[in-house]
C-alpha cells in the first residue's frame, strides 16, 4: 500500500512505511503530519502527489514517485553531477548511450532549468560530449551549450498531432512569458541576479502603480502593472519556477472559494 503523506507548511510525499520514512528518516511523529490519501495503484498516486503538491502551493518534485521507485529497484540511482559549469555522468563516453536510455524520463536541475532526459536530449548528450580530465570513466556536457540547445527545441521543434491522417505540425510560438524569460537570460539576470533584489524590484514597481492610481494615469497604470509582471516572471524563474504554474497554483486555490464584497474588497467565506 502506498501513502500520500502531508507535514503541513513543510511537504506533501508518498511512502510505503509511514514509521520509516515519515518517523525515523524525517523526525516527524504521528500527529504532525495526516495521511491524505492511500493506494495500492503507483500510476495513481504518482500522479497524485504532483497534483497534490501543486493545490497546497509546494515546491513539485522533479521526478514522479514511480520513477525514483523504478530506478531505486532496478539499482540505477542517478549519480549524475552538476556544477557551475557542467553536467557530468558516472560513466565513459562508450557507456554513456545505454546509461542514457536506462534513465528515459529523469529530470535534472541545471541553473534554473529542469531539463528531462528526453530522446532528443540524449542524442544532443552524445553528439556533444567529453571524456573527463580527471577521470576517463566519466563523462561530461557545458551546462551553457545544453541550455541553448533546450531553448533551441523550445522555439524551433514541430509539434505532431497523433493522427492516422497525414501529419499535421505547427511551428511552436513562444508566449510572452518566454519572450520576457529569453530577455532576462540575454541579460544576466538569471545568472548574476537575486529574487531578494528582485523582490525590492516589485516594491518599487508596485509604488509607481500607486501614483499612477492616485494620478489617474492610465498610461502610467498600463506600464506599472507590465514591469510587475516582468519583475514577478523573472522572481519566480529565479526561484526556480514559471510564472504560469504559479498563476495556475493560485487559481486553483481560489476557483471554488465562496465569499463576498464588504467594503470594495472580496472577503472568502469561513
Amino acid at each position: 500500500m502506498y501513502y500520500i503523506y502531508h507535514i503541513p507548511g513543510k511537504k506533501i510525499g508518498v511512502t510505503r512505511n509511514l514509521k520509516t520514512r515519515v518517523t525515523l528518516m524525517q523526525g516527524y511523529k504521528e500527529g504532525e503530519y495526516e495521511v491524505l490519501e492511500q493506494s495500492d495503484d503507483i500510476d495513481y498516486v504518482s500522479d497524485r502527489e504532483i497534483e497534490l503538491q501543486k493545490s497546497y502551493n509546494y515546491s513539485r518534485d522533479f521526478n514522479s514517485f514511480k520513477t525514483l521507485t523504478n530506478q531505486f529497484n532496478q539499482g540505477k540511482k542517478m549519480a549524475i553531477n552538476v556544477t557551475e559549469q557542467t553536467v557530468t555522468f558516472p560513466v565513459a563516453k562508450s557507456e554513456l548511450k545505454e546509461y542514457l536510455a536506462k534513465n528515459t524520463g529523469f529530470k535534472i536541475a541545471v541553473d534554473t532549468t529542469n531539463v528531462e532526459l528526453t530522446e532528443g536530449v540524449q542524442q544532443w548528450i552524445l553528439k556533444n560530449s567529453r571524456t573527463s580530465h580527471f577521470r576517463k570513466t566519466r563523462s561530461y556536457v557545458y551546462n551553457k551549450s545544453l541550455l541553448n540547445f533546450i531553448d533551441e527545441e523550445k522555439r524551433e521543434t514541430l509539434f505532431t498531432k497523433k493522427s492516422e491522417k497525414p501529419v499535421v505540425t505547427k511551428q511552436y510560438k513562444p508566449n510572452v512569458y518566454d519572450l520576457i524569460r529569453e530577455w532576462a537570460d540575454t541579460n544576466g539576470i538569471y545568472k548574476s541576479g537575486d529574487s531578494k533584489t528582485q523582490y525590492i524590484k516589485l516594491m518599487e514597481e508596485s509604488g509607481e502603480l500607486a501614483e499612477a492610481l492616485l494620478k489617474n494615469d492610465e498610461t502610467e497604470v498600463i506600464d506599472a502593472i507590465g514591469d510587475m509582471v516582468v519583475v514577478l516572471t523573472n522572481l519566480a524563474k529565479l526561484r526556480g519556477h514559471n510564472i504560469e504554474d504559479c498563476v495556475t497554483s493560485a487559481y486553483n486555490v481560489i476557483k471554488n472559494r465562496k465569499g463576498n464584497m464588504i467594503n470594495g474588497t472580496f472577503v472568502k467565506s469561513l
